[in-house]
C-alpha cells in the first residue's frame, strides 16, 4: 500500500473547501482517508493552512508522498517536511 498526502474536497459548489489527508494513492479523491492532517480553505487564501506538522513529519518518515499542491502548500507555509 503506497500512501499519499493529499487534498480531499469539501464544501459546497462554487465554495471549495479541502483536508489535507494520508491516503492510500489508489482511493478516489473522497475516499476514506487513513488519517485527517489539517485543512485549507482557498477562498481565504494559502495562509488558511492548518497542518498537524508532527503527524506530516510521521507519514513522511514513513515513506508517504506528497502531492504537488500538499508540497507547495506546506513550502509556503514554512511547514518542516
Amino acid at each position: 500500500m503506497t500512501v499519499r498526502l493529499r487534498l480531499q474536497r469539501l464544501g459546497k459548489p462554487n465554495r471549495p473547501y479541502y483536508r489535507i489527508v494520508a491516503i492510500d494513492r489508489r482511493k478516489q479523491r473522497d475516499g476514506k482517508p487513513l488519517e485527517i492532517l489539517g485543512h485549507y480553505d482557498p477562498i481565504v487564501g494559502k495562509t488558511s493552512v492548518v497542518v498537524k506538522t508532527d503527524r506530516v513529519e510521521y507519514w513522511v518518515k514513513q515513506g508517504a508522498e506528497l502531492s504537488r499542491t500538499v508540497s507547495s502548500l506546506l513550502k509556503t507555509n514554512k511547514a518542516a517536511v
